[in-house]
């Protein structure tokens, strides 16, 4: 691999949480909530220079035939209070939350990343979520009112006035003239009228400016109002698009969007979800991966996962069984707070067939169709195919998503990150203060 990469690519570090991605068992796990946790991961990943750390958002326990999953109860806490103690922590670091644009009001968010932006001194980002679960819900006083066709609208004007807020002090409102006795600067902040579909607000933001301008807008969304919803007014694309064909096919329809909102195809990066599996040896890499997904679909994993398709009670059978012969209910709903499933009845006649053609059980089953780690391989290979990766254009970038908390990264952190940078495919320092000097955008 002796060709310098014509483009650098980008990283990030996901705090793995609480699902199925998570080897919670393994005796190198430690804790979901305490803070040493997201320390260690947020300065592992500060380490290898990374762009940011992402966290994500629970707003509701999920359930699984009315008893609270067990992967939820580790912990579900609220990504910016975490982040803004990271701030305290860390100096270059990219700090990431998700907050949902379905239960949260605008004007109180902004003030939230305007003040997480102003303690990490400019390495502020929001992934932008919506939410038409009814279930979730619950937890909050709308309710499941928000039908799923206006989530995104919504969730447009959420951003659009967040903006108007951010923006309504000039960059030099605050004068701080000791000798003049002039702190604020005279028409330094503006009023905001926002009268919109699903918020209204008058008056005038409390925060100055922060110090990148405003924080990095992410988007994860991947339906077609996703996507047009991440050209028009996102930074960062959080992709599940993950393998070759894949990636490009989601990067091209993405990016060609961007015209009509006037933007170029620089201003957006699109950094997928990634895994990744290392050995010293290409043979030992493939038992590791098989290891790690065999540990993360356990048998309890194995039935939950059949019984969100199948929409009925699969306790009674043995998941290391044949898929039994029993039809889904597709009036079943035996799992909450999951996204639901398009086509039940398609994916489990596809499950079905992929069971009969290659002979699988019901855990192996749900090990295939799953998912597996994206980058598999000994450190220079995982390199090499990362750099292919962004190379063909199936990404600008990867959301690293370690199956240990918190010391998953350590092993890419210290054998392929030297790897990339000395392919000068990956920064060796810092380049600049905030979030948006690391990621290039303007």
């Amino acid at each position: 691999m002796s060709v310098t990469p014509r483009r650098r690519l980008h990283l990030a570090a996901h705090f793995p949480g609480v699902n199925n991605t998570t080897v919670w068992s393994d005796p190198r796990s430690g804790s979901q909530i305490d803070f040493a946790s997201f320390t260690h991961l947020a300065r592992t990943a500060e380490r290898g220079r990374f762009d940011f750390f992402f966290l994500a958002e629970g707003l509701r326990l999920r359930e699984l035939k009315g008893r609270v999953h067990d992967l939820d109860v580790a912990g579900r806490p609220e990504s910016l209070t975490v982040l803004s103690a990271l701030a305290a922590v860390t100096r270059r670091l990219g700090l990431a939350g998700t907050v949902n644009t379905t239960f949260n009001e605008p004007y109180e968010l902004a003030r939230r990343l305007a003040t997480l932006d102003h303690l990490s001194e400019g390495r502020a980002a929001w992934n932008v979520v919506t939410t038409s679960d009814a279930f979730t819900g619950e937890n909050f006083r709308r309710g499941g009112f928000l039908d799923r066709a206006d989530r995104y609208k919504r969730a447009a004007e959420f951003v659009r006035l967040s903006r108007e807020l951010w923006d309504s002090w000039s960059p030099d409102a605050v004068a701080a003239d000791q000798e003049a006795g002039v702190f604020v600067r005279h028409g330094g902040i503006g009023a905001v009228e926002h009268h919109g579909e699903h918020f209204t607000v008058t008056g005038r933001f409390t925060v100055p400016r922060s110090p990148q301008g405003r924080p990095v807008i992410i988007q994860a969304g991947d339906s077609d109002e996703g996507r047009e919803f991440a050209a028009a007014t996102a930074d960062v694309v959080f992709s599940r698009h993950s393998t070759l064909e894949a990636g490009r096919a989601f990067q091209t329809d993405v990016k060609r969007r961007l015209a009509r909102h006037g933007r170029r195809p620089h201003q957006l990066k699109i950094m997928p979800g990634v895994t990744y599996a290392l050995g010293d040896t290409e043979e030992d890499a493939a038992e590791r991966a098989a290891e790690i997904r065999r540990q993360q679909v356990g048998p309890r994993t194995a039935i939950a996962f059949l019984e969100q398709v199948w929409g009925r009670d699969m306790s009674a059978h043995d998941p290391e069984g044949p898929l039994p012969d029993v039809e889904p209910d597709l009036s079943g709903d035996v799992s909450q707070g999951r996204v639901p499933l398009a086509d039940r009845a398609a994916t489990a006649a596809a499950w079905r067939a992929l069971a009969e053609e290659k002979g699988l059980t019901i855990r192996e089953l749900v090990i295939e169709v799953t998912g597996r780690q994206t980058f598999v391989g000994t450190p220079e290979s995982v390199a090499r195919q990362m750099i292919a990766h962004v190379e063909a254009g199936a990404a600008d970038g990867f959301v690293l998503v370690p199956h240990l908390t918190p010391g998953g990264l350590d092993e890419f952190v210290d054998r392929v990150v030297p790897l990339l940078q000395e392919r000068g495919a990956f920064r060796s320092e810092y380049g600049g203060e905030t979030l948006r000097d690391h990621l290039e955008l303007t």
